[in-house]
């Protein structure tokens, strides 16, 4: 499996490293937070750590920490636009379990 983006997050990502000038891609990881267990870590990277796992989607390189891998594999990043509101959205087949407010979950 992998870890992949839709074609409009792909596109913001590209549009984004290209305003600030730098950038090999996103890093996509979880880190234990919420009142689920587990939530997100997204962040644009500079460059890969050598124990990167690195996914390739519509161009864009996804970097992923061996660690959080097992938690997000298969997950599919979109970028949705609603009214006023955006943001990155994860389609993740593992999860199990949210909190009400969406910022955490449980596999």
């Amino acid at each position: 499996m992998a870890v992949t983006l839709t074609e409009k997050a792909a596109k913001h990502v590209t549009n984004f490293i290209a305003k600030r000038g730098k950038g090999v891609g996103v890093r996509l990881g979880v880190k234990t937070s919420g009142c689920s267990g587990m939530s997100y870590k997204l962040e644009f990277a500079d460059e890969a750590n050598p124990e990167d796992i690195v996914f390739e989607s519509h161009g864009v390189k996804v970097l992923v920490d061996p660690k959080s891998l097992p938690y997000i594999d298969g997950t599919e990043l979109d970028f949705a636009r609603e009214g006023l509101n955006e943001g990155f959205r994860f389609n993740n087949p593992n999860v199990k379990d949210a909190c009400g407010c969406g910022e955490s979950f449980n596999v």
